[in-house]
């Protein structure tokens, strides 16, 4: 079914975005999945290309906040054979930027919003820790204010762009209340105290770093705490949606490419004298897969139209991350079977694909906890 979500000017994106992926991307991914980091510079590369646009003009943006953009990027990725989740800057581009547009003052804007335009600065988001993941009223790390200094102690884990982070914006509790006394830091690179456990060692996503932080006795000042004391948790949901939408876009793109490389692959490959792809087993199965794939895309295509019209509800943007995630791991699955052996070589990108789908349907919130948000709704009793 042909899409209508996108203009002439997101296609020309889509045309550079093409290149710059198969030029500054494609080349050195294998060797920033060795070192499980991309390089620094290649934030820097993605500000020249218009990733964080949605930075005001003033701040050195573009001001062009339109999520369409950011669902091109993940789709050329995706189709290039490269995880947009393991590349930093669309981490930062789709769910970093949202706090610093939307959550600062004035000041804190003009101090930090020119260096993430440029890709110079480089920013994370640490919600979960040892002992809290999806449930936000089970965050422990503690900010006590003095003066006008909090000072921060605690841990976070699974922490995306831990390592080439400047700029964490981190989920404190300074209050007892399981939700009102949450607020939100924003702890930079240098903070005494502030330290970067080990990089952690993943089943997919590799060229992805990830995390574990440290803070001990960090005096944050106050001038850094987004919005008000006790308003954190009302900060971190009212971003969740983008967030979910953007992994919902990911996991259609990865489908997408898996059945493209997929039916490549049976079109050539020859069993019995004919190709794979003739006998009716493989056809009804793709089939199958592709009309699935269909049905979410359009899903997820309204709710892009839905964010960008500030009417992305949090049940909307749960169900599209659930039937998108929980669909990606059906089709690469079942794309890596008609593969062979061949599918099990890391040379093909379904491989690749395979390993690097398995968290979508854990980070983010898991599939189960979308479907509690999803649940909810339905006021059942």
């Amino acid at each position: 079914m042909d899409r209508d979500v996108f203009t002439p000017d997101h296609d020309a994106y889509r045309d550079s975005v093409r290149s710059f992926l198969q030029k500054e991307v494609v080349p050195h991914y294998d060797d920033w999945e060795r070192a499980g980091i991309v390089d620094r510079e290649l934030f820097v590369r993605s500000a020249a290309l218009g990733v964080f646009a949605a930075v005001p003009e003033r701040f050195g943006g573009a001001g062009v906040r339109d999520f369409r953009y950011n669902a091109v990027w993940a789709e050329e990725a995706a189709h290039a054979g490269v995880a947009p989740a393991a590349l930093g800057p669309a981490l930062q581009a789709d769910v970093c930027l949202p706090y610093l547009l939307d959550l600062t003052s004035e000041e804190q804007k003009a101090r930090w919003l020119p260096g993430v335009a440029s890709g110079t600065t480089v920013t994370a988001v640490a919600m979960t820790e040892p002992g809290a993941g999806s449930d936000l009223s089970g965050i422990r790390t503690r900010a006590v204010r003095e003066g006008e200094h909090y000072v921060v102690n605690g841990a976070k884990t699974f922490i995306t762009n831990g390592i080439n982070a400047d700029l964490v914006i981190t989920a404190v509790r300074t209050g007892e209340h399981p939700h009102r006394g949450l607020s939100l830091l924003v702890i930079e690179r240098g903070m005494p105290g502030f330290e970067r456990g080990r990089r952690l060692a993943k089943l997919g996503l590799h060229a992805q770093d990830t995390a574990e932080l440290a803070f001990t006795d960090v005096r944050v000042p106050v001038a850094n705490r987004l919005g008000e004391e006790g308003a954190g948790f009302l900060g971190l949901v009212g971003n969740l949606p983008q967030e979910r939408l953007s992994l919902a876009v990911q996991s259609i793109a990865h489908a997408t490419a898996a059945l493209r490389w997929t039916m490549e692959h049976v079109r050539q490959r020859q069993a019995f004298g004919a190709p794979i792809g003739a006998l009716q087993a493989t056809r009804f199965r793709l089939a199958e897969l592709v009309t699935e794939v269909d049905v979410v895309q359009a899903y997820v295509d309204r709710c892009l139209l839905a964010l960008n019209a500030g009417r992305l509800s949090a049940v909307d943007a749960a169900k599209a991350k659930l039937a998108g995630t929980e669909l990606q791991g059906r089709v690469v699955d079942a794309c890596l079977q008609l593969h062979g052996g061949y599918g099990y070589m890391l040379e093909y990108p379904i491989a690749r694909a395979f390993i690097d789908a398995r968290v979508s349907r854990i980070y983010g919130g898991t599939s189960e906890i979308m479907k509690e948000i999803i649940g909810r709704s339905l006021e059942l009793g």
